[in-house]
């Protein structure tokens, strides 16, 4: 008997630079929020007020005003809203933090991110090359382990390693002369070996990659920024049926890292991220193709809890979402108190639900992998 099931599919957009939390998902029933916030605090009228999606009682939170086109998956109940995620002890540099979300380790410099654990997990012989996909440039960590292949694309539209070059030979050539190129620093065998396979499977990859926009048809339109540009390539790649595990990308590096006109600039993040996770969502309903299919949002740390005058400086906790058709919508955790003897150092919102508790769930009951060797040992939450 044929099944029809298809592989469940994680895709992550990484709000860079530290996304206020107190600001998008806002406790607006709470004096303090004013008190702390007498030039950013959004005024009441302009929240989006965030009902239970069961009861439709109102919960005392809301969203920010420019995320009203992500009302509709909170009212659907298929929104998690992770409320004080964090870690330990947590830093306050963007490397350092970030580099803790994607390697899980917030106690030593990881090497491994959990995405490219979960990769190898997911494909051990690393039979796909396209098990894993980034879009944005570089290689985020969260992604990275030796071994594991994951292509990481610029633009969809015009990717490609080499493949202005015809002929697998010229192509083998090509990369030998790269690999003797760094053969004097790292040695030659090496080189040569590590420079073929992981070109040839970049090659591979950019091949099976270039057909994706050619078979995509669409009624819906993203916009033209990066966050929509790379939603969109998500959507190609996925709608595709390369196999894809893992969905990834970033928003234009440190924007969220609002110090100075957060007003202006807070909203219009949220503006860009909200309409384009809408048409995302939209675009796979509409070729049915979201049923397997969850997104998790997070940023690397909140803002601190006082306004600086126009912006507001590094914090700790924030909020984290997922959305997905078998996401079970509402709040997770519990918001940090604002009173000023529970804040910690700097005037800082303290983390009441470790991000690896999300992890764990992630990858024991989406992906179905063991979680402990990869996040540690936590309790799930239980959002799926």
């Amino acid at each position: 008997m044929v099944s029809n099931k298809k592989d469940n599919v994680l895709a992550v957009l990484s709000l860079s630079g530290g996304n206020d939390g107190l600001n998008t998902v806002i406790p607006f029933n709470n004096g303090l929020y004013r008190d702390f916030r007498p030039n950013l605090g959004i005024p009441e009228e302009q929240i989006i007020p965030l009902k239970d999606p069961a009861t439709g009682k109102e919960t005392g939170y809301g969203f920010h005003p420019s995320m009203g086109p992500l009302i509709r998956f909170w009212e659907e109940g298929k929104m998690a809203i992770f409320l004080g995620i964090g870690y330990p002890n947590p830093s306050y540099s963007h490397f350092r933090s970030m580099d803790i979300w994607h390697t899980c380790e917030p106690d030593k410099i990881g090497n491994e991110g959990w995405l490219g654990q979960a990769i190898k997990e997911l494909d051990p012989s690393a039979e796909n090359v396209l098990t894993g996909v980034n879009f944005g440039r570089g290689l985020p960590r969260a992604l990275a382990k030796e071994g594991v292949p994951v292509a990481s694309v610029g633009d969809l539209e015009t990717y490609g390693l080499l493949t202005g070059i015809q002929g697998e030979d010229q192509r083998t050539e090509a990369l030998d002369v790269f690999g003797r190129m760094y053969s004097p620093t790292i040695g030659s065998g090496y080189a040569l070996d590590y420079i073929r396979r992981t070109g040839t499977d970049a090659l591979k990859g950019a091949d099976i990659l270039a057909t994706a926009p050619g078979m995509y048809s669409s009624n819906v339109e993203y916009s033209a920024t990066a966050v929509g540009q790379y939603m969109k390539n998500i959507a190609q790649t996925h709608l595709a049926g390369f196999g894809t595990r893992v969905l990834y990308t970033t928003s234009p590096y440190n924007g969220f890292d609002t110090h100075a006109s957060q007003a202006q600039a807070h909203s219009g993040l949220w503006t860009d991220v909200s309409a384009n996770v809408e048409t995302f969502i939209d675009d796979l309903r509409g070729h049915d193709a979201m049923d397997n299919v969850t997104l998790l949002m997070f940023s690397e740390f909140g803002r601190r809890v006082g306004d600086n005058g126009s912006g507001t400086d590094h914090g700790a906790a924030s909020v984290a979402f997922a959305i997905g058709e078998h996401v079970k919508g509402g709040f997770y955790g519990d918001y940090p108190s604002l009173d000023q003897d529970k804040l910690i150092e700097g005037g800082n919102l303290e983390h009441n639900m470790d991000f690896r508790e999300v992890y764990s769930t992630i990858l024991e009951d989406w992906l179905h992998i063991d979680p402990v060797p990869i996040a540690g040992n936590f309790t799930k939450v239980n959002f799926l």
